[in-house]
């Protein structure tokens, strides 16, 4: 590393590309390079299209490696027909981020996530020297963690790292366990301008709102399933239930939301959602539905909280302890169709406006500023 070394380096598996919210962890790390960039210079290792590019997002330099149509976080190494595309990414991801790194201007660089992305920022620091942090997701340590192979590399990237950082409390013991160093809780969130509404709607019927990708890990087919089982007393309470997002579950979705609109139910359906789009739906929505089956803090959780919505959640990561502790929602009492149907049939009764003093007090513990100025400071810690 050289003495003019001034630059923080953000390697991550998740970034936008077109915008359209179709990467919600994407959108958290293009606004947190944004905002990073205002304490200290910043270049991005993002995936990209068919062919390695260099572009820039804002002044933000992003070095695009060349991954599949599918995200590396779709593919497994338990299919062998996966084994060429996730070779090929992993190959491009570690090339582009020695070129990132190449010219002698990066001070520290900061894995987002733990894999494949730690896994790039260890080859940079054992090429050229510059010492690196990770920042930790449940699928980093609650799914690859489980991969025997994969957790060798897990472990070794861990203790390689300067600092190691997790987006939830639960997730930083748990991976504190399995590498053996210590993990330091970090909330991901994004920047999102969400006003609150002046009057809360106090009594039934309330619009709810699934925001995110139609993954089985978020449980949609468990939200459907519960959706199914409300009777007509119970739809009397609801005004609307929106899901907006995509994922790989989205012909289920389409078969079951279309089979609740014939039964007379008021359900909506969109697409994914940009940043101004997720705005209005969330200023419009009274609650957030969380059916997740695994989970540590969602962003859509901070995005919720910021627009003074109470959330209706499965008990999984840290919500059953945030919601204890703001009093910001609803909980099921378990991972089924059935606890989280009645967990709506409780936020019905329940209401918002008991959640609105508990909200407020969750969305001041999720500050992206906050954030990007202790990212920032890894520059400052690495030229010392």
């Amino acid at each position: 590393m050289t003495a003019s070394a001034d630059t923080l380096l953000l390697i991550t598996t998740s970034f936008p590309r077109a915008g359209d919210g179709s990467e919600a962890a994407g959108a958290f790390v293009s606004d947190l390079a944004l905002e990073v960039a205002r304490h200290a210079p910043v270049r991005v290792v993002a995936p990209g299209g068919a062919r390695e590019t260099i572009e820039t997002w804002g002044a933000v330099p992003v070095y695009r490696y060349a991954s599949p149509d599918r995200p590396l976080s779709l593919l497994s190494p338990k299919r062998p027909s996966d084994w060429p595309g996730i070779f090929s990414t992993l190959t491009s991801l570690r090339r582009q981020t020695l070129h990132a790194g190449s010219d002698g201007r990066v001070a520290h660089a900061i894995a987002l996530w733990a894999l494949p992305s730690g896994w790039a920022a260890a080859s940079l620091k054992s090429r050229v020297g510059v010492p690196y942090s990770i920042w930790a997701l449940g699928s980093d340590i609650w799914s690859l963690g489980r991969i025997p192979g994969v957790r060798g590399v897990l472990r070794s990237v861990a203790q390689g790292a300067t600092r190691r950082f997790a987006d939830g409390l639960k997730l930083a013991e748990d991976a504190e366990h399995l590498c053996g160093r210590s993990f330091e809780f970090l909330p991901s969130t994004r920047a999102i301008d969400v006003p609150q509404k002046p009057i809360a709607a106090n009594a039934p019927p309330y619009r709810f709102l699934f925001l995110g990708r139609w993954h089985a890990n978020k449980g949609i087919d468990l939200l459907l399933d519960s959706l199914e089982m409300l009777d007509d007393q119970d739809w009397d309470g609801i005004a609307e239930v929106h899901i907006a997002g995509g994922g790989p579950l989205n012909d289920l979705v389409l078969s079951r939301v279309a089979q609740l609109g014939e039964a007379g139910r008021p359900i909506r359906l969109s697409g994914y959602l940009g940043n101004a789009e997720a705005s209005a739906a969330l200023a419009r929505a009274d609650m957030l539905l969380l059916p997740s089956r695994i989970e540590s803090i969602p962003v859509v959780f901070s995005d919720a909280m910021k627009a003074g919505l109470p959330v209706v959640s499965s008990p999984v990561g840290d919500l059953p302890a945030l919601i204890d502790r703001f009093q910001c929602g609803y909980l099921a009492k378990d991972v089924s169709p059935q606890s989280f149907a009645q967990s709506i049939r409780d936020a019905v009764r329940g209401g918002v406006v008991p959640c609105l003093a508990g909200t407020a007090r969750a969305a001041s513990e999720f500050d992206l500023e906050s954030i990007s100025t202790e990212l920032a400071g890894l520059v400052a810690g690495s030229r010392r």
